[in-house]
């Protein structure tokens, strides 16, 4: 293990299924469940030319969990110097250096440091909320940031997005279903078309509380897949077969 510095407020945790490490805090906005679920969908460009961004990327989780999957270069984009610090030293724990550069910076000034249309891959868990001024905001201006758009809209981000994208490069995001209409209106407005969407239920009888989406720049219309739901947990509470393996391997 490579030697990295904790502060006292820091952990590592482990993503068994992937062997990566990630440092982690109770303080600052932590990885969940959605940033393995986006992982396993994503589908990222494989060659080692290939350029792969990870937007809203918090402590390079996303990034991290696909960076197996790729020969290419990994850039993930954060606003906060806290992730961002401590996305860095999770790319030294597990020896990514070479695969995986962290940008501390705001990503709608991202174009100013990566050309557009040269990114074959973007990846993004954004902010799940709209900043409206009714909306009961987490006192911890982390979690604030991390789960309203504050700092940048699903409009905005979509925008970057698409300004990132070489032509047929592809996206991949995770949202909440009831934000579809808002996601397939800014795909439409940046040249996105939507080509496959899983749903993602906690039980089998219970509605739908995360939805993954792949979206292809300048994609020709219709043709959008819906891929069978994943379950989270079974009835008794244990987790279903297919995320015990995304979390824990074989």
């Amino acid at each position: 293990m490579a030697e990295i510095t904790l502060n006292a407020d820091e952990r590592i945790d482990q993503l068994y299924s992937k062997n990566i490490q990630i440092i982690q805090s109770p303080h600052v906005f932590a990885f969940s469940l959605d940033a393995v679920l986006l992982g396993a969908f994503s589908q990222v460009a494989r060659a080692a030319s290939s350029q792969i961004v990870d937007l809203c990327a918090g402590n390079g989780a996303v990034g991290l969990f696909v960076s197996e999957q790729t020969r290419g270069h990994i850039t993930a984009v954060e606003l906060q110097p806290r992730l961002a610090d401590m996305a860095k030293r999770s790319v030294q724990l597990n020896h990514l250096e070479q695969q995986m550069t962290v940008l501390n910076t705001d990503l709608l000034n991202l174009t100013d440091k990566l050309a557009k249309d040269s990114v074959d891959t973007v990846l993004c868990n954004p902010p799940y909320f709209k900043n409206q001024p009714q909306s009961v905001k987490n006192p911890n201006p982390h979690l604030a940031i991390a789960r309203h758009e504050g700092t940048a809209s699903l409009d905005q981000i979509m925008a970057v997005t698409s300004d990132l994208l070489k032509m047929n490069g592809k996206a991949y995001f995770v949202h909440r279903p009831e934000r579809l209409d808002d996601l397939f209106q800014t795909m439409k407005t940046h040249r996105l078309a939507p080509k496959r969407i899983r749903f993602v239920h906690p039980k089998a009888d219970r509605e739908a509380n995360m939805v993954l989406l792949e979206m292809i720049k300048d994609g020709k219309p219709n043709g959008v897949r819906i891929m069978p739901p994943l379950t989270v947990y079974q009835a008794d509470g244990t987790y279903g077969k297919e995320v015990h393996q995304l979390l824990y391997g074989n």
